[in-house]
């Protein structure tokens, strides 16, 4: 079995402060990366700084032999992630990774949910991700070479009661991969998406006591380190890891039933009648991108 080794490779992790994204960090950097830890440490709502938790992780890799470089900006503004991509340029001279992991967390029932809320967590998981990537996308195009992770949620895959906001934001980043996937494809750019179920100050409340006890973030890392890794040469997958245990999520599209010659509109009715073929997910399949569907209307358009 081949070692995954990071020694030469620049990372840069948002909300690497504490819980999952502190344990990502230290595992890269015991394998040989260069870190730029980035965490505005704010509190779980998003409200707040502190420059503690950069720079504790920052002093646990150095403890261990590491490099790394702490990082306090916001990711929610676009000078935040522009500076972010800059500090490891200017300590590193590159990158080659980087974890969207930075989150907060602002739930109210849908009825109850105001914009502020609503934009407040937005702004820090789905804009957050475009301004820290939208720079390093470039200079890992510019390098041939680039790994990408996103980190989306089982409230935006599945939902979640309560979460709204944070579920279309987790289901905005995957949409978000989707498009990676194909413009980085020539450059080597590799873009994934973990949907995690770890301990964290975000799931502290969510899940019960005692499950939370034993869902440590040791192991959904090794998922992460893969993904970052010059040997995982998938892009667009979306996985799901949680105590041990890894699986795929996807998009899938049933066989459909053809309601038309190409000329004759289907009336309401026959999409009644038709439901129970239109809905099934027999034998599925997966499309890679969206012209590959353009190939399923063939039956319609000889």
């Amino acid at each position: 079995m081949a070692k995954i080794d990071f020694t030469g490779r620049i990372a840069i992790e948002t909300g690497a402060g504490a819980g999952l994204g502190r344990c990502y960090a230290l595992e890269l950097a015991k394998r040989g990366a260069k870190i730029v830890v980035n965490d505005l440490g704010g509190s779980r709502d998003g409200t707040g700084s502190d420059d503690a938790a950069a720079n504790k992780v920052v002093a646990e890799i150095k403890a261990l032999g590491g490099d790394a470089v702490p990082n306090y900006d916001n990711v929610a503004t676009r000078a935040g992630g522009e500076n972010i991509v800059k500090t490891a340029v200017d300590a590193f001279g590159k990158v080659d990774i980087l974890i969207n992991n930075a989150g907060i967390l602002r739930d109210k029932t849908f009825t109850k949910m105001d914009e502020e809320n609503w934009d407040a967590v937005m702004n820090v998981h789905l804009k957050g991700a475009f301004f820290v990537t939208r720079p390093a996308f470039d200079v890992m195009k510019a390098n041939g070479f680039g790994r990408i992770v996103m980190t989306t949620s089982g409230a935006g895959l599945f939902g979640n009661f309560g979460q709204s906001n944070y579920a279309a934001a987790k289901m905005g980043l995957v949409g978000l991969t989707n498009v990676l996937k194909i413009e980085g494809e020539k450059y080597n750019v590799r873009t994934n998406v973990l949907a995690p179920i770890a301990a964290s100050r975000l799931t502290q409340d969510v899940m019960p006591p005692e499950f939370f006890e034993k869902m440590k973030p040791d192991f959904v890392a090794p998922a992460v380190l893969y993904m970052c890794s010059e040997q995982c040469m998938d892009s667009g997958m979306v996985i799901n890891a949680a105590l041990g245990y890894f699986s795929r999520s996807a998009v899938l599209t049933g066989p459909g039933a053809i309601l038309s010659d190409g000329k004759k509109i289907p009336t309401p009715e026959e999409v009644m009648e038709s439901w129970g073929r239109i809905t099934s997910l027999d034998s599925p399949k997966f499309f890679k991108m969206l012209p590959e569907m353009f190939g399923e209307l063939g039956p319609v358009l000889k």
